[in-house]
C-alpha cells in the first residue's frame, strides 16, 4: 500500500477562531477534510469523480487529539495519508502542524465506508482501487 503523505497548507482565518484568536476545535475536522480532498487530487482523482460514478465516501468514525492551539493568521500544514484501504472502506490519518516550526498541533483519523447515493455500502470500483493502494 502507498503510505505517501501529502501536505496541505492552510492559513487560519479569523472566522475560525474565538475572541482570543484560538481556532475552534471543530475546524480541525474541516481542515482534515481539506487535507483528504487534496490527498485524493494529488493521487490522481477528485472526490467529484467518484461521486459522479455513484460512489460516496461516508464518514463512519472521526477522532482528533488536540495538543496545542492553532491561532488566527498562522499557517498550518495538514499531513494526510491512508492508514488502511479495502474495497469496502478507507481510513485516513492526519497530523496538523504549525508551518513555522513544524510543531504538532493535533493528530487525527477518519474512517469511511464506500456507499451508493442511497447510502447503502458498496465496493469501490476497480478503476479507483490502485489510487487507494488496494
Amino acid at each position: 500500500m502507498d503510505r505517501t503523505c501529502r501536505e496541505t497548507r492552510i492559513t487560519v482565518r479569523y472566522a475560525e477562531t474565538d475572541q482570543m484568536g484560538v481556532a475552534y476545535y471543530a475546524n480541525y475536522l474541516v481542515w482534515m477534510e481539506v487535507g483528504r480532498v487534496e490527498y485524493c487530487r494529488a493521487a490522481g482523482f477528485r472526490y467529484r469523480d467518484m461521486e459522479e460514478d455513484g460512489v460516496l465516501l461516508t464518514v463512519v468514525e472521526a477522532s482528533c487529539r488536540y495538543l496545542r492551539p492553532a491561532r488566527y493568521d498562522e499557517e498550518i500544514l495538514v499531513r494526510t495519508w491512508i492508514e488502511k484501504a479495502t474495497p469496502r472502506l478507507v481510513g485516513f490519518g492526519y497530523q496538523v502542524l504549525r508551518a513555522a516550526d513544524r510543531g504538532t498541533l493535533a493528530t487525527g483519523a477518519t474512517k469511511h465506508v464506500f456507499c451508493t447515493r442511497d447510502m447503502k455500502p458498496t465496493r469501490l470500483p476497480p478503476k479507483y482501487r490502485a489510487l487507494f493502494g488496494i
